[in-house]
């Protein structure tokens, strides 16, 4: 069975690759935005905190990288939680 939907390149990209890598064959850019941002020091990639405290992951490749697509989706219930919380507060 084919998992295509795993991975897309977008080698015309002018960010192409956007982090640095050995591998730009294996570059994945299906998450072009890391939908475990917003979880901050929870995501489980490799980030750094700047000085002024926005959250740096130029050193992550986590959701570019080949098992990317199966991690990101392991935390989607932490990402949907949060959601949720965010919307409850909203509601009151």
């Amino acid at each position: 069975m084919s998992e295509n939907y795993k991975f897309f390149q977008h080698k015309n990209c002018e960010y192409f690759p956007c982090h640095k890598t050995k591998e730009p064959s294996d570059f994945n850019c299906l998450f072009c935005f890391c939908p475990l941002y917003g979880l901050g020091d929870k995501c489980g990639g490799n980030f750094r905190y700047t000085n002024k405290g926005i959250k740096d992951c130029t050193n992550c490749l986590i959701p570019h990288s080949k098992n990317g697509y199966e991690y990101i989706m392991s935390k989607m219930p932490e990402v949907m939680k949060l959601a949720s919380t965010n919307r409850d507060k909203k509601e009151d």
